[in-house]
C-alpha cells in the first residue's frame, strides 16, 4: 500500500460523508412532510457503510472488491435503512390529507437529532480532509528530498 492508496481510500471516505451529509439534508427537508396514512409518512434514512478490503486485509484469499478495475480500500455505503421511531399521529379532520378518523401522520424525522448526525459527518469529513492535506505535504517533502 503506498502513498497513493492513501488518496485513493481517503477519497471513498469523503464520498461516503458527503452521501450522508445528503441523506441528513433529506430528512431535515422532509421533517415537517404530512400523509394520509402511517404507511406513506416519510421516515427518516440513514446510510450503512461498510469496509471495502484490499489484498493487504484480506485473510480468506477471495476476491477483493473492484473500482476501475482495480482492487481498493475504503469504505462505501453498503445499504440505506429507515428509522424504526414512531410516526406522530395529529387529529386535524379539516385537512384535506386526514384519513377516515380525522388523523394526519407526520415524519418521524428528529431534526435536533439530524444535526448532530450532521456535525458528526461534518467532522469526519473534515478529518478525511485533514489526512489527505498531511498525505500531500509528505508527498511533496519526500519529491523534495531529491532537489537538495
Amino acid at each position: 500500500m503506498g502513498i497513493t492508496d492513501t488518496f485513493r481510500i481517503t477519497g471513498t471516505a469523503l464520498s461516503a460523508q458527503s452521501i450522508h451529509m445528503d441523506v441528513i439534508a433529506r430528512n431535515m427537508a422532509s421533517a415537517q412532510l404530512v400523509s394520509g396514512s402511517e404507511q406513506s409518512a416519510y421516515r427518516a434514512r440513514r446510510p450503512e457503510f461498510a469496509a471495502m478490503l484490499n489484498n493487504s486485509f484480506r485473510t480468506l484469499g477471495g476476491p477483493g472488491p473492484l473500482i476501475g478495475g482495480r482492487e481498493t480500500a475504503g469504505v462505501k455505503v453498503k445499504r440505506y435503512t429507515e428509522s424504526s421511531a414512531p410516526v406522530e399521529r395529529k387529529h386535524m379532520p379539516e385537512s384535506p390529507l386526514a384519513d377516515e378518523q380525522g388523523y394526519i401522520y407526520l415524519s418521524n424525522v428528529n431534526v435536533v437529532e439530524e444535526m448532530a448526525y450532521m456535525m458528526q459527518a461534518s467532522r469526519a469529513y473534515q478529518s478525511n480532509l485533514e489526512v489527505m492535506n498531511t498525505a500531500k505535504q509528505l508527498m511533496l517533502r519526500t519529491l523534495n528530498m531529491g532537489n537538495r
